[in-house]
């Protein structure tokens, strides 16, 4: 019989037939399960530590139920669970089912074969889908119940510090019978019921939808399965009706964002890759069409490690298609502060392991999570053998809706790659009807392109794709009103893209963020150790290498030196060196950072050894002299602080030819001895014949003079070196945001607790010393110091830092108008406006930079310079860089403590391009090594130098796969068309051209001519040049 419809009857007349609270004992949910069956026994164990199989299993067990709480925070239960199938089940599907807000894995026969998390709704292991007569009705498991949940254990909200007396819950662990008839029908259901609510009322595709779904209801009797089949023909019809040729086609991936560090620590990271992996390798053996897209060479690596028989069965899945590696890096690293030579290594190390362990390297950079993108990307990009990349999180941007979600993006050399952002804006999509249609309506690229991606799984934590989510899809395959759906490939997706490519927009330049810039400053410590270990890693393949083209028994320390790089790259994940995780994670970060530094001062020590050992042997008789070592590929003459014979610290100024070593004895005498004068107002005045600078007593600079010139650099009535401190209370993301508001809130910092005082006099170097209250118990000291012939001045700095969400600068006014500030990225730099017309402008007011910023007019220019920072903003005339902030979320304790670092002003004639300061931003993060010697007679040594000072060689190296060849790395570092010629003492019998992943370019032999290699550069280019050496 025909009925009047109420649509908001039937719509909720469907719900409630489905719902999992309402009406359980008539619905059909409320029959999803059988009868039910408690284990035989159940016995547990537990540990604070991450222990194997084999270690758990002897332990002794002791009894346990159902309702029984495990913990604290971080500890590990292990369970025994012996089960006993009744007989009367025989034909049945059954499932062990196991409910606990831990994270839990299902042992069976010494192998890990399901994860458990409720949160990622998997809370069943399938023992059998149809019992057996001949199959064992009695069996063992083993439950391995991590005392955290798929986010750790946050005390009150999510991104909380994690409370470490939490306990955890057994609230499930039984038999039951699986009715799959009822989940089939109540997938149908679900589907049909977002068909109707979500194409809305103009749709007739929805109340065709709606009314079936009512009719379905209509027919089920659900204490009678026989009237299912009837039922679900019914829903087939809907979903058998197809679509038109021009329907949009979304590419469905399997993936399982899994954060290397965050809410919890590395360890248990190891962990939540087995839980999430093993489950999707069994829904690969039941759904052969799923496909699964996985990043992160680190996570294969650890599985390798600690899962070899789970790996095996990923590698089998690999081979075939199914299981696919993508991403190219060793971690998914922060895309803003890791080094260019870092960056480099995040794919070096990367593809080469999925080159060995899966005969193949990755074509798609893989990043959905990062905190905003480097311009110099695209270029590393291509040296690694990728064209492609995917990533979704501008679509988190506050201020700006950015406007693409497939395109072509340009890099600052010009390089490009075609990117796309799944239109969802996810990377751990459901299969849900709305998304798909979000999908469709969301992309905006309309028009240009008819394919897109959908990334479905439980992600950040772990968890994977759902039984269920394969499900959902598979109805929508070609269902008449939705986007067509097909579980693909990443490759089958951008395959399809770069057929559509012809219609599409080009983005330039960095992809920014407007969100998450207080990462640039959070966890200082964290930012120090990378820079260093950066730096320390540089100079030990420096010396290395050069110490192994020496010849003699020297043997470059490879193994050493990958392992070191690849703690390093791991610290670099987006999580960590941003400063957004937990305590834990961070002490497990200094501590690798401690690793580094103590490695690499051996592996030096040995390399400088080998390099000249013969001139660290002192001769009879000779006097004391000291050994001088420059890694930077220019010559350099500083000051320096060496050890005497008596083991005093004295000052001399030397020179030091590039990539190489000087022996000093007599230093040299300054052209003109730095002066040092304190006036009678207190304030003091330094000068090198260089700048000439005056400080008043709080050390701020009220003059900052270029000598020659005259040219003053700070504006009347202003202070340089102006402290200031800001109210720092974001949304809600503590670690990761500073708001815009927090710029209303300034206070500049005046109290003294010492005036300046001059600590050194002057000759090779002058300096002062004051300190200032900061906050209500914060301490500074800062010691400025000027050396001779030295263009810039520096700032040392010591914090006792002990403030709760306040965030400290130091700001730098500045007699320079431009429209345009110019900040050092990975391999170059770009410039960001001063100003804020537009929302574009104005949303970048806190942005990052690496070792230099600089603001220039025609003809003159101010730089700071930096050893540890990131964060900075230049606005108007004012040059700022970010010091350190004091978030209490997700680590309550982030930057408490003592923090050193140093800066510097440097004021410069004509562009900062031809008054070096590229160069003396290296100088101050490079420091010549100073060695005490024996011998007084050696000509200085010189292993490389550049012909242009546009061209940087920033990488010294042992090829990976030749033992008797070198890698170095170049790249211009001005932003202009240049031939350098590169030059070298080494014994090089040919060289070539290669890619960043050291294979030889086609046609890229280079002639060894008189005056070294010819280098063709253009702006920002990076060139890598494989050096074979004479035996």
């Amino acid at each position: 019989m025909a009925a009047l419809k109420h649509r908001r009857t039937a719509l909720e007349r469907v719900e409630k037939f489905l719902s999992e609270t309402y009406f359980t004992d008539c619905n059909l949910r409320g029959r999803l399960f059988g009868d039910r069956c408690p284990p035989a026994s159940l016995s547990c164990f537990q540990t604070p530590r991450r222990i194997p199989y084999d270690e758990a299993v002897r332990q002794e067990f002791r009894p346990a139920k159902v309702g029984d709480s495990f913990g604290p925070t971080w500890e590990t239960c292990w369970f025994k669970v012996e089960l006993s199938i009744p007989p009367a089940w025989a034909g049945r599907e059954v499932h062990f089912v196991w409910e606990s807000d831990g994270e839990g894995m299902v042992w069976r026969d010494a192998q890990p074969v399901q994860g458990l998390t409720k949160e990622g709704e998997k809370t069943s292991y399938i023992l059998t889908s149809s019992l057996k007569e001949t199959e064992p009705h009695s069996l063992t498991l083993y439950v391995e119940l991590a005392c955290n949940g798929l986010f750790g254990a946050g005390k009150g909200s999510m991104i909380a510090p994690p409370d470490p007396d939490r306990r955890f819950t057994l609230s499930k662990a039984e038999l039951v019978i699986f009715n799959r008839d009822v989940y089939e029908l109540l997938v149908d259901l679900e589907i049909l019921l977002g068909m109707a609510q979500l194409l809305g009322e103009e749709n007739q595709r929805s109340f065709q939808a709606l009314y079936t779904a009512n009719q379905v209801v209509n027919m089920c009797d659900v204490t009678d399965p026989s009237t299912f089949p009837a039922a679900r023909d019914l829903a087939a019809v809907i979903f058998s009706q197809r679509n038109g040729g021009s329907q949009h086609t979304i590419h469905a991936v399997g993936h399982c964002h899994i954060d290397s560090a965050w809410l919890w620590p590395y360890e248990e990271t190891i962990r939540k890759c087995a839980r999430s992996w093993v489950t999707v390798v069994r829904l690969m053996e039941c759904n052969p069409e799923l496909t699964f897209a996985c990043s992160q060479a680190q996570q294969f690596e650890w599985v390798r490690s600690w899962y070899p028989g789970l790996y095996a069965q990923i590698q089998d899945f690999v081979a075939k298609g199914r299981f696919i590696p993508v991403g190219g890096t060793w971690v998914e690293m922060d895309g803003n502060l890791p080094s260019g030579e870092s960056m480099v290594r995040q794919f070096l190390q990367g593809q080469r392991f999925f080159q060995e362990q899966f005969g193949r390297i990755c074509s798609e950079f893989w990043l959905p999570d990062t905190f905003g993108y480097s311009a110099q990307l695209p270029q590393l990009m291509r040296g690694c053998g990728i064209r492609r990349f995917l990533t979704q999180k501008l679509s988190w941007n506050l201020v700006n809706t950015f406007p693409h979600h497939t395109f072509f993006w340009e890099g600052i050399d010009g390089s490009q790659v075609l990117t796309h952002f799944p239109p969802g804006d996810s990377y751990e999509m459901h299969g849900r009807v709305e998304e798909m249609l979000k999908t469709v309506k969301n992309n905006k690229d309309k028009g240009r392109v008819n394919h897109s991606a959908v990334l479905f799984g439980f992600g950040d934590g772990g968890g994977g794709p759902t039984q269920k989510m394969l499900d959902r899809m598979k109805r929508m395959s070609d269902t008449d009103g939705l986007p067509r759906v097909q579980i693909s490939t990443p490759d089958r997706l951008f395959s399809v893209l770069e057929k559509e490519s012809s219609q599409l927009c080009t983005w330039v330049g960095e992809l920014f963020l407007e969100l998450h810039n207080g990462t640039y400053t959070t966890q200082a410590q964290i930012k120090k150790g990378n820079r260093e270990c950066e730096r320390i890693l540089h100079d030990v393949e420096v010396l290395s290498t050069l110490a192994l083209a020496r010849g003699g028994t020297f043997q470059y320390p490879a193994r050493q030196l990958q392992r070191l790089w690849r703690l390093l790259l791991l610290n670099q994940f987006h999580d960590v060196l941003p400063g957004s995780c937990i305590q834990l994670v961070v002490e497990d970060a200094l501590q690798y950072y401690a690793e580094i530094r103590g490695a690499g001062a051996q592996l030096q020590e040995e390399a400088v050894q080998a390099l000249c050992g013969d001139l660290l042997q002192p001769k009879a008789g000779s006097a004391e002299s000291t050994l001088v070592l420059n890694t930077l590929p220019w010559e350099r003459t500083e000051v320096i602080s060496r050890t005497g014979p008596a083991g005093t610290e004295t000052l001399a100024l030397v020179t030091v030819p590039s990539m190489g070593y000087a022996i000093v004895r007599e230093p040299l005498l300054p052209p003109q001895p730095v002066a040092v004068r304190k006036q009678e107002d207190g304030s003091i005045a330094m000068e090198n014949g260089v700048i000439a600078v005056c400080l008043d007593t709080m050390g701020r600079l009220t003059s900052l003079r270029l000598v020659h010139s005259e040219r003053e650099s700070v504006p009347d009535g202003c202070y340089a070196n102006q402290f200031a401190l800001f109210d720092d209370v974001p949304l809600y993301w503590d670690a990761w945001d500073v708001m815009d508001y927090h710029l209303e809130t300034r206070k500049p910092v005046t109290t003294l607790l010492k005036p300046l005082e001059i600590t050194l006099a002057g000759g090779l170097r002058g300096s002062a010393s004051f300190s200032l209250r900061i906050g209500k118990s914060s301490t500074l000291t800062q010691e400025i110091i000027l050396d001779a012939t030295c263009p810039y001045l520096r700032f040392l700095t010591q914090v006792e830092w002990k403030e709760a969400h306040k965030f400290l600068k130091v700001e730098f006014p500045v007699q320079v108008r431009s429209t345009n500030a110019t900040y050092e990225i990975q391999f170059g730099h770009l410039q960001r406006p001063t100003h804020w017309n537009t929302s574009w402008d104005w949303a970048r007011f806190e942005v990052w930079a690496h070792k230099w910023l600089d603001l220039s007019e025609h003809g003159f220019g101010v730089a700071l310079l930096n050893d540890c920072k990131y964060g900075a903003s230049a606005h108007r005339n004012v040059l700022s860089l970010s010091l350190l902030r004091a978030p209490k979320s997700p680590d309550a304790t982030a930057d408490i403590g003592h923090h050193q670092f140093t800066y510097a002003v440097m004021p410069h004639r004509g562009s900062f391009q031809d008054a070096g300061v590229i160069q003396c931003a290296y100088n101050l993060n490079f420091p010549l090594h100073a060695v005490p010697a024996g011998s007084a007679q050696c000509p200085a040594w010189s292993a490389f130098s550049v012909s242009s000072p546009a061209v940087v060689l920033e990488t010294v190296k042992q090829a990976e796969d030749r033992a008797e060849a070198v890698v170095v790395r170049l790249y211009e570092a001005h932003g202009s068309t240049v031939v350098a010629w590169l030059q070298t003492s080494l014994p090089v019998k040919e060289a070539m051209l290669c890619d960043l992943l050291e294979r030889p370019a086609a046609r890229g032999c280079l002639p060894l001519e008189q005056r070294g290699l010819r280098l063709s550069f253009t702006p920002f280019r990076v060139l890598s040049v494989l050096l074979v050496l004479k035996q």
